[in-house]
């Protein structure tokens, strides 16, 4: 309760970023998240599956654009790891001396999963040797063959991700044991559980988690706005055709 009112749903956006959206108590408070959100520049939502699609259909009905869904998502929560076959290797905390690496298997890792080259990763490989919260952990077999991202922590818990595990050595249980090490080292911590976001569409990775302990917990949408329509006199900039700017 908040000055005697309840809080049955809430959004957030930073900018150019999407709409993300809290559990909903009450359906008929979306129509007021909407009138919100309604700025050119917002690209999509994302949030439980049939509350986002809810908000989507009232976005696109208060501002004329269309929306598709974009990827089928699910948060997992794991509690307990059940340990997965012994392969060879064993669990390290990345240096920076792998950053290489790890900047390689990150751009691969977005072009695999988002179906297009991210360009320049500099920034996010820096942060997992920041020291603030991101730790990236690496299966290492006469090398490293596996990488598993911790960050994301909450009052409880820490998220899992990215894995990633080049084409070349999957199928050799690598992934498997590099997430179980990572996610046993939060819970020995003192977290009371590790989550994830994983992808419907990826059975393999869904496998491997499912296989360590990880569990379903709510079905989430990734949905993206069409772009708005440019008027007819408009170039394409946006602005009117012939214009120069002072």
């Amino acid at each position: 309760m908040i000055g005697g009112f309840r809080v049955v749903a809430a959004a957030v956006r930073t900018p150019p970023y999407n709409i993300v959206l809290s559990e909903v108590d009450d359906p008929a408070a979306l129509a007021a998240l909407v009138e919100a959100f309604t700025a050119d520049d917002v690209v999509g939502i994302t949030g439980p599956a049939d509350e986002a699609e809810l908000f989507a259909a009232l976005w696109s009905s208060r501002t004329g654009r269309g929306h598709r869904l974009a990827m089928s998502e699910q948060i997992m929560r794991l509690t307990a790891v059940v340990a997965p076959p012994r392969v060879g290797g064993l669990v390290r905390v990345a240096a920076r001396t792998d950053r290489e690496v790890i900047a390689a298997w990150a751009r691969a890792f977005e072009t695999e999963a988002l179906g297009e080259d991210p360009g320049d990763v500099s920034n996010r490989v820096d942060r997992w040797f920041s020291g603030r919260g991101w730790t990236m952990y690496l299966w290492d077999d006469g090398g490293p063959v596996s990488m598993c991202g911790v960050s994301g922590a909450t009052p409880h818990g820490i998220r899992i991700g990215p894995v990633y595990t080049p084409r070349e050595l999957r199928g050799r249980g690598y992934a498997s044991a590099c997430v179980a090490a990572a996610s046993e080292a939060q819970l020995d911590a003192g977290r009371r559980y590790c989550f994830l976001f994983t992808d419907l569409a990826n059975p393999t990775s869904n496998h491997i988690y499912a296989s360590v302990g990880f569990e379903p917990i709510r079905d989430i949408a990734l949905i993206v706005f069409d772009p708005p329509r440019r008027a007819e006199n408009e170039g394409p900039g946006g602005g009117t055709a012939g214009a120069v700017d002072a």
